[in-house]
């Protein structure tokens, strides 16, 4: 799972309240998007903080390659996070083994603003399969206050690769209901 934002949160937002931030909007991500959202993932500082990231993620060919099928794949769901009008985001539902899972970045330059607990409560909205699961770093506290602010628990631990950081890490592991 990956994620960017970064900050400290006190107050916790459930799906349907009213937007806690009025410029943030989701739409469908296009294919032209991708080429913005390779380019957030090549920052080292946010690629170390995502942690999990593919080994082959500094290709941008390889990184459309992997991407581009997922655009018309029924079982993602891939939004792009947009401040106003200007591209600041990616969130998306994936499967494994027919359980979803939620994925976020956030461009480094808008973490602390809380765009990625707006633009995950805006997609619990429009993504209805439950449960759904969320990972991070175990390091990585301003994901983790993300799913937290919208309502995930935290279910167990894990431990993985970490492409990012060339070693096994923990991970957290949410859920919503």
């Amino acid at each position: 799972m990956s994620s960017n934002a970064t900050g400290n949160f006190s107050k916790s937002i459930t799906p349907g309240q009213p937007a806690q931030h009025p410029n943030i909007r989701l739409r469908k991500t296009v294919q032209q998007d991708l080429e913005l959202f390779f380019n957030f993932q090549l920052d080292e500082k946010a690629r170390f903080m995502a942690a999990f990231t593919p080994k082959d993620s500094i290709s941008q060919q390889a990184y459309l390659d992997k991407y581009i099928p997922f655009l018309n794949d029924s079982t993602k769901n891939l939004q792009t996070i947009l401040l106003a009008d200007s591209v600041v985001g990616s969130i998306s539902k994936f499967e494994i083994e027919q359980q979803a899972e939620i994925t976020y970045w956030i461009s480094r330059n808008y973490w602390g603003q809380r765009i990625a607990t707006e633009a995950l409560r805006q997609f619990l909205l429009l993504e209805k399969m439950r449960p759904i699961y969320g990972r991070t770093a175990f390091d990585n506290t301003g994901s983790q206050q993300v799913l937290l602010q919208n309502g995930f628990i935290k279910t167990g631990e894990d431990r993985g690769f970490a492409g990012a950081r060339y070693k096994e890490i923990d991970e957290f592991i949410y859920k919503l209901s």
